[in-house]
């Protein structure tokens, strides 16, 4: 009987191509894109906005090691952040200091490796926090983290030797022996940097989901009793899976350190704490690849979109609800879904109800847009006018609440009727 079942467990295995395929290629094809941005000549906007998603994609998924595979909420992922950023901002002085010193350690230590300190900073933060707060889970570890992000952030401004008050603690990246024949001084040269180290963060993140210890923390999230049933500390698991996910906070961390030569206690702040929990849940928590989707999102809405509209957090609010009430999971959901209708038995009518949903949403997000920015045109800028296209816009005119009014009806209704189809075909 036994050989039986283990012969059915062999065979409903994947086989070797199949595992080459879905875990080797996308890694693969992971890694050439980060290698040809450079061939198509990015401007410096460009490249910092690059380097930027870089750093946030690995904090994003160092976070979704806590929330997706885990199960934990936490409030305060920007503490090991923070705390790894600012190890490697120190080492990165002390490598200043000694190149221009008497020599020692720090003169031989590149810049290049400088992510490792920040790990290294970050995942003894998890270790020292990590002990009394994975005692509990759920509610009370979200609220213990609260506190302590609080706390930590409090004492960014407190104790200014460490943490350089409101000025922060700068550096320069362009000390010590160089690696690859890289200074890090041309910003194109801290996008290989960056590109480097992004490429390191991912596959070591996916690496440890490989790990007994990864594949238990998704045991310990959907059933801690039986986890502990079958001798696993549910308790331990979470520790040892918040020491990781604090090291790789504080890798990118690191990589921030180097990317912008500053920290500041703000990077310790529930804000990017909040930030990071919308670029996970919003690109999908329960896919290795939404953060991924939901860094470069949030990254691109946060540098560029704000300059075109006052009210690019409200729009990531309203994005965040739609995400949560509508798509649980995520943008790596939305776009799983729209494979596996390509993939199935009527791919054309797959393509033609989401041709439909699609442009219910569009409808609708017309109608929130001119709502949203006519709105804030006429409050907090002395009653100009929302001008797009061309279209005079003002806050009383007919044609505007036409243009807000008939496009949500319509794609309301478009959307309603998409759902009953899909109903009546179920």
């Amino acid at each position: 009987m036994s050989n039986i079942a283990t012969d059915t467990m062999i065979s409903l295995s994947p086989s070797g191509s199949q595992k080459f395929m879905q875990r080797t290629v996308p890694l693969i094809i992971f890694a050439v894109i980060l290698a040809v941005i450079p061939v198509f000549g990015p401007s410096r906007t460009m490249y910092s906005l690059l380097n930027a998603m870089g750093v946030n994609i690995v904090f994003a998924m160092s976070y979704n090691m806590l929330l997706g595979r885990a199960g934990l909420l936490s409030f305060g992922h920007a503490v090991y952040f923070g705390l790894g950023g600012y190890a490697a901002v120190h080492a990165m002085g002390a490598i200043e200091a000694a190149s221009y010193g008497d020599g020692g350690f720090w003169a031989g230590y590149p810049v290049f490796f400088l992510p490792f300190i920040g790990f290294a900073g970050g995942a003894l933060a998890g270790a020292v926090i990590g002990w009394p707060s994975c005692r509990r889970a759920g509610t009370p570890f979200a609220m213990i983290s609260l506190g302590v992000a609080e706390l930590i952030s409090a004492a960014g401004f407190m104790f200014g030797s460490i943490f350089g008050g409101e000025e922060g603690i700068s550096g320069d990246r362009m000390n010590g022996p160089e690696m690859f024949g890289l200074s890090l001084g041309p910003i194109n040269e801290v996008y290989w940097f960056i590109a480097f180290w992004t490429f390191i963060g991912v596959l070591g993140i996916y690496a440890f989901t490989r790990t007994p210890l990864g594949k238990m923390s998704e045991a310990t999230r959907d059933n801690p009793e039986r986890a502990e049933f079958v001798g696993y500390d549910p308790q331990k698991v979470r520790y040892l899976v918040f020491i990781f996910a604090g090291g790789f906070a504080g890798l990118a961390g690191g990589m921030s350190a180097v990317n912008y030569e500053i920290f500041t206690p703000e990077a310790l702040s529930l804000a990017p704490s909040g930030m990071v929990l919308l670029m996970a849940y919003i690109g999908g928590i329960r896919y290795f690849a939404g953060p991924i989707l939901g860094a470069i999102l949030l990254t691109y809405m946060q540098s560029m979109m704000s300059d075109y509209s006052e009210a690019w957090l409200l729009y990531l609010g309203l994005l965040f609800i739609v995400i949560v009430m509508f798509a649980p999971g995520g943008l790596a959901g939305i776009f799983g879904g729209l494979f596996r209708g390509l993939r199935g038995d009527n791919p054309a009518a797959s393509l033609r109800q989401w041709a439909v949903q699609i442009t219910g949403i569009v409808l609708m997000m017309i109608s929130l847009v001119t709502l949203i920015e006519m709105s804030v045109n006429w409050s907090n800028n002395y009653g100009e006018v929302f001008e797009p296209f061309g279209m005079h816009l003002p806050h009383d005119g007919v044609l505007t609440w036409a243009v807000i009014f008939i496009p949500f009806v319509a794609g309301v209704g478009i959307l309603r009727k998409a759902l009953k189809n899909k109903e009546g075909q179920a």
